[in-house]
Parts: structure tokens; C-alpha cells; sequence
């Protein structure tokens, strides 16, 4: 175990301690001072084991939250459902909506999807990929897209929307420019 500056002083005041009254022969005084040191090196190794547990408690918290919150997407007044992906932007994607929705104003393009910046750059991971319809890519590190029809170009894959249709995500997304909101929900 790796200890602690303030634990490692108060370790070296007390072998100091030691060394000066041993010298002094055996009698109450040093006998005094080594209870109290001793009471005073568990107490710091005390708070040393309670500061890992609570750090521990910290990173099992946050984790817990992470599990527990999910990505929920809006196109215009339509909730989806999306399958998330397990990657690093997706993660970046979770952090950016910690705080409040994101809402990005979305503008058709191509005739197969629509675009908007996220305002950031985020990771990515791009790698050649044929779209489809309900997909959710990430673009230039910056854009977001949702794609109605198919595409072939290096994207990071976001997601998927898993309840609609090609036909219902033309509906959707290829009558005029739409906002979208991405937040960070509780299940």
C-alpha cells in the first residue's frame, strides 16, 4: 500500500520520537509518548484506509450513475428509441448532455440525412461505413447525423434507431430542416 505524505510524516515524528527517549532510559514519560504516538500513527492510518474507501465509494458511485442514466433521443416532438454503441464517443456524447439536453439544429443534406454540429469536438473513431436508414453517426469529429436513407463515407457509429421504419424515418426527417435533443436520462 502506498502511503500518504501526511501518514509518512507523522510515521518519521514518531520514529524520531522513539529515538530520543530511548536514550533516556525506560520510565513513564517514554512510555506516555510511545501510547500516544502509537494512538497517533493508527489514527492517520485510519484516515488513510477511510480516504480509499471513500474514493473507492466515489468511482463505484459514478459508475453506478453511468449505468443507470442512458442516452434518450427526440427528433423534433418524436422520442426514438436508440441502441447505443459502447464507445468513447458515445461516452463524450453522455458527459456533453450531463448538465442539460443538448439540442441541435439539424439541416438536410444529400436527400438521405440530416446534420448539426454539436458546438465541440468529441472522439472519434471513423471507419468506412454504408449507412442505413435510423442510423446515428458521428461526422468530422463535430457533426451529428441521422440518416433516412443510405450513404457510404467514414463515420464513428453512434447508435441506431431500433422503432421506426425506413418509411416512417423519411416521415420524420425529409419534410424540412428538424431539432433534435439528446439527453441524459434515469431508466
Amino acid at each position: 500500500m502506498k502511503r500518504k505524505p501526511t501518514v509518512m510524516f507523522v510515521t518519521a515524528v514518531i520514529a524520531a520520537m522513539g529515538l530520543v527517549f530511548a536514550g533516556c532510559g525506560k520510565d513513564n514519560k517514554t512510555e506516555t509518548v510511545s501510547k500516544k504516538a502509537e494512538t497517533v500513527l493508527n489514527t492517520a492510518e485510519s484516515l488513510d484506509k477511510t480516504e480509499e474507501v471513500t474514493t473507492e465509494d466515489a468511482k463505484t458511485k459514478e459508475a453506478s450513475d453511468d449505468i443507470k442514466k442512458t442516452l434518450k433521443m427526440t427528433i423534433a416532438d418524436t422520442e426514438v428509441n436508440v441502441a447505443w454503441e459502447d464507445n468513447e464517443s458515445v461516452q463524450a456524447l453522455k458527459d456533453l448532455c450531463g448538465d442539460a439536453p443538448l439540442t441541435i439544429s439539424m439541416s438536410m443534406y444529400g436527400g438521405f440525412e440530416q446534420v448539426g454540429p454539436l458546438g465541440t469536438s468529441i472522439p472519434s473513431n471513423d471507419t468506412q461505413t454504408t449507412t442505413q436508414a435510423g442510423d446515428i453517426v458521428l461526422y468530422s469529429g463535430n457533426q451529428i447525423v441521422v440518416f433516412y436513407g443510405s450513404n457510404a463515407w467514414a463515420y464513428t457509429k453512434l447508435g441506431h434507431i431500433t422503432d421506426k421504419s425506413a418509411a416512417e424515418m423519411t416521415t420524420l426527417l425529409a419534410n424540412g430542416n428538424v431539432d433534435i435533443t439528446i439527453s441524459l436520462e434515469s431508466d
